[in-house]
């Protein structure tokens, strides 16, 4: 099984990389436990996204609205709430028991080398969760007046879900950025497990081909992951 390497300028031409490779490169996994059991083609890839910044945030045929991109992350990112029925949000996780992210900010306006600002939303118990959280960590570091994020995701849905995540994580890095007192830097992400579902290869042909057609999307998930 081979490591793969993205370089990306945006995050929607990281978006389209990622998709290139899983068509071209991915191998056949069947998905025995979690959310959806089903085929999929996965690799193990670093995506390396130099200017994550760049607006828009999502590609103009992703399968939902920049609206629904910013509802996700004050919903599911920015804050610390989750409502009755769900397991986790990756904003609890951030900010309950400890507000991770408001440490880091702190901690990074007072020393900008530091390197010691490692936010954890995966938590030992999760393994009793049918389906834990697919982001695991977010690590930060300031590089030449820019906060850099570097994320480790056990598992992600190329097609609906990384798109969504990697903008909300954008959002989440430059409200820090400002609050600390620098710019928003690149992001580097990494999965061992980035995948395309069966039920989803029709749709990814339709954004690496555009047809003329309009593109038939999938609705757009609550929790991309």
């Amino acid at each position: 099984m081979m490591v793969h390497q993205v370089s990306a300028l945006s995050l929607p031409d990281a978006w389209v990389e990622v998709l290139k490779l899983i068509r071209s490169r991915g191998v056949e996994f069947k998905v025995e436990r979690g959310s959806e059991r089903a085929r999929t083609r996965k690799v193990a890839a670093l995506i390396h996204v130099e200017h994550p910044e760049l607006r828009p945030l999502i590609h103009e045929r992703a399968p939902y609205t920049l609206s629904y991109i910013y509802q996700y992350y004050l919903e599911y990112v920015a804050t610390g709430e989750r409502k009755p029925g769900e397991a986790y949000t990756y904003g609890e996780r951030l900010r309950k028991p400890v507000d991770q992210v408001e440490i880091v900010v702190k901690r990074l306006r007072e020393v900008k080398g530091d390197r010691q600002c490692t936010m954890v939303i995966r938590l030992p118990d999760d393994l009793l969760l049918e389906d834990p959280p697919c982001l695991t960590v977010i690590d930060t570091e300031v590089l030449e007046d820019k906060l850099w994020f570097y994320v480790y995701f056990r598992s992600g849905d190329a097609y609906a879900g990384f798109p969504a995540n990697m903008a909300a994580l954008q959002l989440l890095k430059e409200e820090m950025a400002a609050e600390i007192g620098v710019e928003p830097g690149p992001t580097v992400a990494f999965s061992k497990n980035l995948h395309v579902y069966e039920r989803e290869e029709e749709l990814v042909d339709q954004v690496l081909e555009p047809p003329s057609a309009p593109l038939r999307g999938l609705p757009a998930r609550k929790k991309p992951g």
